[in-house]
Parts: structure tokens; sequence; C-alpha cells
């Protein structure tokens, strides 16, 4: 072996001896409330990325859309047609805000909507629930943001993981979060008149 590679080789194994001795305290499980936020793209794929992983493993999982409903996706397709029997999808929204253009509309379908989702939360069968755009609805005041974080406290069940996405998350909600990742946006194509693509947004 050459000195690099001699180096590099006694550098990896302090390295995995550090990284052994810090996992050898991690112990705990729990159900973990996972915030996606920012303004970068990436937050429901990362979601429906953790999502897939649990229809793999053959966990039951539940997705509930607060603001989508107005297109079709890849991803609620292939749920739908194919792994309904452990994923349940419920869209309830009916599209962005600025396109129903009805305040008292939007209210009744984010309510439903978090009716639907704290059932499935409560449903210790559901191992993991993603509420896909809640942000949105609690950001205008759909949905009261300190209701949502007691609920997460008091009534998920202790194993049960919970996502929630969309951008500008309130302080309450990232404050009460177990995990959150703020997507940043470096660069998108629509600054260069390229529209949503299929496959790549939805």
């Amino acid at each position: 072996m050459s000195e690099d590679t001699d180096r590099h080789a006694m550098k990896m194994a302090k390295k995995k001896a550090a990284r052994d001795k810090i996992m050898a305290t991690k112990t705990d499980k729990k159900g973990l409330i996972i915030v996606h936020t920012g303004k970068g793209k990436g937050k429901s794929s990362a979601a429906f990325g953790m999502i897939f992983r649990c229809i793999a493993h053959d966990m039951k999982c539940a997705v509930v859309q607060f603001i989508k409903g107005g297109m079709s996706t890849g991803e609620r397709d292939l749920i739908i047609g194919k792994f309904s029997d452990v994923c349940e999808f419920h869209t309830m929204g009916e599209g962005f805000t600025w396109e129903t253009q009805d305040k008292s509309r939007d209210i009744e379908m984010a309510t439903a909507a978090w009716e639907k989702a704290k059932e499935l939360i409560r449903d210790p069968e559901n191992k993991m629930v993603l509420l896909d755009e809640i942000n949105i609805a609690i950001r205008y005041d759909y949905i009261d943001v300190n209701e949502v974080v007691a609920f997460l406290q008091s009534e998920k069940p202790e194993m049960t993981h919970v996502v929630l996405t969309g951008r500008n998350a309130k302080d309450e909600l990232i404050e009460a979060a177990d995990l959150v990742t703020e997507m940043e946006l470096v660069k998108h194509p629509f600054r260069s008149g390229i529209k949503a693509q299929i496959g790549v947004e939805f």
C-alpha cells in the first residue's frame, strides 16, 4: 500500500470507530414528526420517497393531499393503481388557492382534509401518514397550527411517523417537529420560462 492509501485507511478506521461509538448510544425508536418546508423544489417528492419506502417494506401508510387536487400526479396514480392495499390515498383539495379563489370553500376542504388526516393518524396500523401541502393550508389560516401541534403531541400513536410538507411552515410546527428539512431554492427552470413537466413535477 502507498503512504496515501495507508493514511486514508487509518483515517477511515478512526472515523468508523467514532461513528460506531456514537451509534451505540442511539437505541431509542419513536414515531417522528417530520417537516419538509422551504422555497426549493422537492418537499413532496422527498416525502413520497418515504411513502414508497414504507410500501416496499409492506408497512401500512396513508396520504392526504390538502391542495393538489386539481391535477393528476404520477405518485397518486401509481399508489391508487398498484398499492391501494398498503397505502390509502385521499385527495381532498381542489387545486391551489389562487385557482379556486373561494376562501370559504378552501376552508371547508382543508377542514375535511384535516379530519381525514386525524382519522388516519389515530389508526396505529398506519406507520406513516403524509399530509401533503398542509403547511399551505396552515399558512392561510384554513387550519389552526396550534390545533395541529396539540393533536400530534397528544393523539399521534407513539410509533407513527407523520410527514407535513409545504412552504412557510409555522414556527410552532417547526418547534414541535423531530426532523425539519428546508429545501433551498438555488435555481429553478420556471424562471427561464419552462413550465412544470411530467416526471419532474408531477
